[in-house]
């Protein structure tokens, strides 16, 4: 995936944490640098993306709290924060799927409610981290995978527009992650997917049809 197509997905995940932010009160920030926000973010969620190549580390650093907790989304994994009190955390990678015309079963159910929010955010394990500003906002699908009683089994979210979304929190309580990512597909058949996965949880994505992209880094302040 050419370096600009790379850039956009880092913009589209640094959207979706802004979003996250936002429902929490906190008030991100958006430059031709990065995205990042001055105080600390949800649990699971960084403090700063970088959106190109080659920025700079320490003017970076100085637009968030940077402290023990503090994590970075390392975009292109070009940075080195090691001198800062920092370590990797997790490599991943940024994946992609153009749209398909091939029929696809199986979609699955957007989230409406704030009911079914916390059945999903249950499900998931996120807790209070989703909240139903989030089901407001025109940008973001919440999705969910229900069993035969209509408990949750798994879901995925949707951030995005204009053809084109980013994949995030997709989780599985079944043996197959392929099933949601399937689901995912099949919700939006006609829109280009990007997202990230970190390389252990790369197999089922890729079953799936995606394509790996580029490399991502996360370092994180212990």
């Amino acid at each position: 995936m050419p370096t600009d197509a790379r850039a956009a997905a880092a913009r589209n995940n640094a959207e979706w944490c802004d979003i996250v932010c936002g429902s929490h009160g906190l008030v991100g920030r958006t430059d031709d640098e990065a995205w990042s926000v001055p105080r600390r973010s949800p649990q699971w969620y960084p403090d700063a993306v970088t959106l190109r190549p080659g920025v700079d580390a320490e003017a970076l650093l100085a637009h968030i709290d940077a402290g023990p907790g503090a994590s970075v989304k390392d975009s292109f994994a070009d940075l080195d924060l090691s001198g800062y009190g920092f370590r990797v955390l997790f490599d991943a990678q940024w994946i992609h799927r153009p749209p398909t015309a091939a029929p696809v079963d199986a979609p699955l159910t957007p989230i409406r409610t704030p009911e079914g929010l916390a059945a999903w955010a249950a499900a998931h394990g996120g807790g209070e981290l989703f909240r139903p500003a989030l089901l407001a906002d025109p940008r973001v699908r919440i999705l969910a995978r229900h069993d035969d009683r209509g408990a949750v089994t798994g879901g995925a979210v949707l951030n995005g527009g204009d053809g084109r979304y980013g994949v995030s929190n997709l989780f599985t309580r079944t043996a197959d992650p392929r099933n949601i990512w399937d689901g995912v597909r099949a919700t939006v058949p006609t829109a280009s997917l990007l997202g990230y996965e970190p390389n252990p949880d790369l197999p089922p994505a890729l079953d799936a049809g995606f394509l790996p992209t580029g490399p991502l880094r996360v370092w994180l302040h212990d």
